[in-house]
């Protein structure tokens, strides 16, 4: 080497520069600070385990299952009890619809009793026309047979009822906790059954959709976001579960949370910014699908009034001269007193109303991605908070908080001791102090910058969590272990050919072990097993860290070390 030579500095080293700004990264993410009222305090979240509270794992009541029945006897069963007389079905023919896959029906029924637009727009069965014939009153109905069961099951069951168009039929999802014995005597009422699969077993399921479990999942976190409770997860549990932690907050309060709706309110703008008020969520019968236009391309959300509500409405829409100027009286819908939409009738809407009330409305978003985003938020506030279905409360616990205190410097205690404990069998291994503090470094920097990540993301530590970050530190030692014992040669640093073959060699082991370790835990993220999701994600990204940062860095720390001392021993 010649003498103007010197050599590169460890610190300007790229994997050296990206280890320390990480470092720093996570220690301003994670922000310890101390003062007197509080004592030593940091940005990191607590879960129930570390912060005491209470947790709810509530089960979701509802059924799926495909039913048939006899049309005829169907819209008999609907139709006279609302119009207070007997029908007779004069006529009836069928076709294809195409756009919904469904077969169509146009029937004739004729009455004594006088039929009126009003009773033919509560039942909501499609489009229909009146008409006298003679002293009988006539009305031809176009519906369909998936319509028919629909109403009729809700009518009947006072539930939501979400059909679904398969390949193999209509499944009906049905929002309450019914047995397959009630639909079953259900359907004979009408002429009609659960339709059996092809070994004979009935098309029926506890549970309800993928999809109501999402929706359920969301409403929840909503409400806790409206009340301040922001850090509150929320978790499903396969298909039929939810589990909810309520950090620092009583089982009663938990429960009040979980199954109280919030209030929502319907108001129309009158002069200026004043407001009057139309109705409650009460009102509101029924939210439907997020839909999409594609003649304008609009979003909206459809949602149903019962007749309490479609009467309120016409009456403050005629009262303020909504439905003669639209574009000056906007609807406003509140929840909890904050406005979550806000928009003038249509010009259609408001001539419709000038003539009756109006049950089912479609409130429209806009476009594109941010029109159907709003469209899904207005879904879930004109639940006002009231879940898709009724929760059944399978479990409840609470952990106190002094409880939960003494976890927390339990915890801090065992991560420590596992610190140590490693410290002295890496000493007792080597008995080289220049091994000994770069990898006992290496693996408390680890620890940071995987407390920097979950404080960056807001992810809330709990025992689980805890052991993950104590399993990554026994893998990162392992990692460490192997790096050292193939450079080391002889007790020394070899040759920089072997040196680099060694590395090389080394690190093709961690990545398979580091690949492994993923691999075993993809499955408990993926699958949402509660608690042991946190470990799985915390032993994740320590090894994540630990391979694409921390272990690089280690390599070339102890290669510089080693060099140091052979240099030192010449």
């Amino acid at each position: 080497m010649r003498e103007n030579d010197e050599p590169k500095s460890i610190l300007k080293d790229l994997r050296v520069i990206v280890f320390i700004i990480a470092l720093l990264v996570s220690i301003a993410f994670i922000h310890p600070s101390y003062n007197s009222e509080e004592g030593f305090t940091t940005n990191l979240k607590y879960g129930l385990d570390l912060e005491g509270g209470s947790w709810l794992q509530v089960k979701l009541q509802g059924a799926l299952v495909h039913v048939d029945a006899d049309t005829k006897v169907l819209l008999k069963t609907l139709v006279e009890p609302v119009i207070g007389d007997t029908i007779e079905i004069t006529g009836s023919t069928s076709s294809i619809n195409r756009d919904e896959q469904t077969q169509a029906q146009a029937i004739t029924f004729t009455t004594p009793a006088t039929v009126t637009n009003a009773q033919m727009d509560l039942l909501g069965l499609g489009e229909y026309t009146i008409s006298k014939q003679n002293e009988l009153t006539q009305v031809r109905l176009t519906t369909s047979k998936e319509a028919l069961i629909d109403s009729y099951l809700t009518s009947s069951l006072k539930a939501e009822i979400v059909p679904l168009i398969m390949a193999d039929g209509v499944e009906y999802e049905i929002r309450a906790s019914v047995t397959e014995q009630q639909i079953e005597a259900l359907m004979g009422a009408v002429g009609g059954s659960i339709i059996k699969n092809v070994d004979g077993s009935p098309r029926y399921k506890d549970g309800v959709r993928p999809e109501t479990l999402e929706l359920t999942k969301k409403i929840l976190s909503e409400k806790m976001n409206s009340l301040g409770l922001k850090d509150i997860p929320v978790k499903t549990v396969g298909e039929e579960y939810i589990l909810i932690d309520f950090a620092g907050i009583d089982l009663a309060t938990a429960r009040e949370i979980a199954e109280k709706p919030g209030k929502f309110e319907i108001r129309i703008q009158t002069t200026g910014n004043e407001t009057k008020h139309v109705l409650y969520g009460e009102d509101i019968e029924s939210v439907g699908i997020v839909g999409y236009n594609e003649e304008d391309g609009m979003w909206s959300t459809p949602f149903t009034l019962n007749e309490a509500g479609a009467l309120a409405l016409q009456k403050a829409a005629i009262e303020v001269g909504a439905t003669i100027n639209p574009m000056e009286h906007n609807l406003i819908m509140l929840l909890d007193g904050n406005e979550v939409y806000s928009a003038p009738l249509s010009n259609s809407a408001a001539q419709q109303l000038e003539i009756g009330p109006i049950y089912s409305w479609q409130s429209s978003t806009g476009t594109g991605d941010e029109g159907k985003s709003q469209a899904q938020q207005l879904q879930v506030h004109l639940r006002a908070g009231a879940l898709p279905v009724n929760l059944e409360i399978i479990g409840a616990g609470h952990v106190d908080a002094a409880l939960g205190t003494q976890f927390k410097k339990q915890s801090a205690i065992a991560g420590m001791i596992a610190l140590f404990a490693v410290a002295f069998v890496v000493y007792r291994k080597y008995h080289q102090k220049e091994i000994l503090i770069p990898m006992v470094g290496t693996s408390f920097s680890e620890v940071i910058m995987i407390l920097g990540f979950a404080a960056a993301i807001g992810w809330q530590l709990d025992l689980p969590s805890i052991a993950g970050i104590i399993a990554a530190i026994g893998t990162g030692i392992d990692h460490l272990v192997i790096i050292t014992d193939e450079v080391l040669y002889e007790g020394k640093l070899p040759p920089t050919k072997v040196y680099l073959s060694r590395i090389t060699k080394a690190f093709s082991i961690i990545l398979a072990a580091a690949a492994t370790t993923v691999i075993a835990m993809s499955p408990l993220v993926l699958m949402g097993f509660g608690s042991l999701k946190g470990f799985a994600i915390t032993t994740i990204i320590g090894v994540f860290i630990g391979v694409v940062i921390a272990r690089p860095v280690y390599g070339k720390l102890i290669n510089e070390v080693l060099k140091d001392k052979s240099e030192g021993q010449i």
